[in-house]
């Protein structure tokens, strides 16, 4: 479909609302720290709508979509494990707690600290690589959302992508977490009544029974589009199965303590209660944050095995958009577009500090023989900033996915996760840990992950096979590493 006049201007009108109040927090940065953590101020409430809207970003919700497309309903589960193990870590404080008080900025910061300088680089290298691989399709993915939703050509996509970006990085250069805290705010509200909306119209559209009932005649061969993933038990072994699941909950633990984004919301708290009290109040959000869009792509699923197939084109990824833009009237899909909108910009926003503000702390600030001045830190991070973005818009143009858009989000967030995980867990609660245990588990971690990128396709190396791996290799490398060191005054 073709937006109105009446969609442009919602749209618009939230564009440059949203870029004013990101360019208003200018005035407040004085230094490296306000610029990454917002001077470590953030109370509960700012921290829950930032986490929530940092992580609900479109490129969750084609991916969820996708899933939802290609599972059903049983796609959901892996909402429910993320939100049972931020609710299990914000209870027990686990990692977070000790992680906060240790007055960081980045995680690799403490592991100069606990082991070695080198620990930190090594550190901080792997965490920008699986954060820039991780970050590298959404920009794509949120193009083909908007391409397919609004009725563009498709040819409009790279220029959407790379005007959106600069949105995005005009405030967040200017104003860092800062900008990044206040435009997350009005993009959780905005995202919110997005989604509640489009949900409540997608349920009228199908129905609510008629969609459980297309997903069983789906699963049962009956339909015009066969469904090969069991739609309602994730435990099947046509749908997500044991190990998958297994492997999730281990995956999702290590994301809610190491995952840098995320992270970076701990250390800008003002303190450790406050991010476990964030945590527990924001773990309900991950059930929604798969299920909502899941549903709009269940729904598209039932409403194109209707027509008898889908569009030309159109694929398990992009069907949901392709619905949305369909059944949407005008005016509400203005609303909704911007509501995807807000939630590239959070993700972007939040993203492109994060990797920006580990490559100055972790990479180039351990090698320089005198730290800069802070007029000198602030402009490089605000450099950094803008060379992220120009690296994530050409790398989203040609990489081509390996598989469906969760399993390698999973899998390059790996590529660190499991190693970083490890040193963690070690550098916190085992007074044996040490360096050589932690390069072998940085090293060791990272195999799974790259062989997955490299050679998946290929050799058909199923995902929870490399992400099993990447977790079993790096705790093997910290325990072997660390015990061939017959005392801990022997630390290399």
């Amino acid at each position: 479909m073709s937006l109105s006049l009446l969609d442009w201007i919602i749209i618009i009108a939230y564009l440059v609302g949203c870029l004013a109040a990101g360019l208003s927090m200018r005035r407040y940065v004085r230094g490296v720290e306000d610029f990454a953590v917002a001077g470590r101020e953030m109370n509960v409430n700012l921290g829950i709508a930032s986490l929530a809207a940092t992580e609900m970003g479109l490129v969750t919700i084609m991916y969820t979509a996708q899933l939802g497309f290609e599972k059903g309903l049983a796609g959901a589960m892996i909402g429910v494990l993320m939100a049972l193990a931020f609710w299990i870590i914000g209870k027990t404080g686990f990692i977070i707690g000790p992680l906060r008080e240790a007055g960081v900025i980045t995680i690799p910061e403490l592991f100069e600290k606990r082991f070695h300088r080198r620990v930190r680089w090594l550190a901080g290298l792997f965490v920008v690589l699986g954060g820039l691989l991780n970050m590298g399709i959404f920009l794509r993915l949120g193009g083909e959302f908007l391409v397919w939703a609004t009725g563009m050509p498709p040819s409009w996509l790279e220029w959407v992508m790379t005007g959106l970006l600069g949105v995005v990085l005009i405030y967040t250069t200017l104003g860092g977490m800062l900008s990044v805290l206040v435009t997350d705010y009005l993009q959780f509200l905005v995202m919110g009544v997005g989604l509640v909306v489009t949900s409540v119209i997608v349920i009228f559209n199908v129905g609510g029974l008629d969609l459980i009932s297309g997903l069983q005649l789906a699963w049962e061969g009956k339909s015009n589009l066969p469904l090969e993933s069991h739609p309602f038990n994730p435990f099947h072994e046509s749908s997500l199965g044991w190990g998958y699941i297994l492997w999730m909950m281990i995956f999702q633990i290590a994301a809610a303590t190491t995952w840098q984004t995320v992270i970076s919301r701990v250390l800008s708290a003002k303190d450790s209660a406050t991010a476990k009290k964030m945590y527990r109040r924001t773990a309900f959000y991950f059930v929604g944050r798969f299920l909502l869009p899941g549903l709009w792509g269940a729904a598209a699923f039932v409403y194109f095995s209707r027509l008898g197939g889908l569009p030309e084109g159109v694929t398990s990824l992009t069907a949901m958009p392709n619905y949305l833009g369909i059944v949407l009237p005008v005016g509400l899909i203005g609303l909704v577009i911007a509501a995807m909108l807000a939630a590239e910009m959070s993700t972007d926003s939040g993203y492109l500090l994060t990797w920006a503000t580990v490559i100055y702390n972790d990479l180039i600030s351990p090698c320089l023989r005198k730290p800069l001045a802070p007029k000198s830190r602030l402009l490089l991070t605000r450099c950094l900033v803008l060379g992220i973005g120009v690296f994530l818009l050409f790398y989203g143009l040609w990489y081509e996915l390996p598989g469906n858009a969760w399993d390698y989000l999973a899998v390059t967030g790996n590529i660190y996760l499991a190693s970083v995980f490890t040193l963690l867990v070690a550098g916190l609660y085992w007074p044996r840990a040490n360096s050589r245990g932690a390069y072998a588990a940085l090293i060791l971690g990272a195999i799974g992950p790259i062989m997955f990128l490299l050679l998946g396709s290929k050799y058909s190396i199923a995902p929870e096979v490399a992400g099993a791996a990447a977790f079993g290799l790096a705790a093997a490398g910290m325990i072997v590493g660390s015990l061939s060191v017959p005392k801990p005054s022997a630390q290399t």
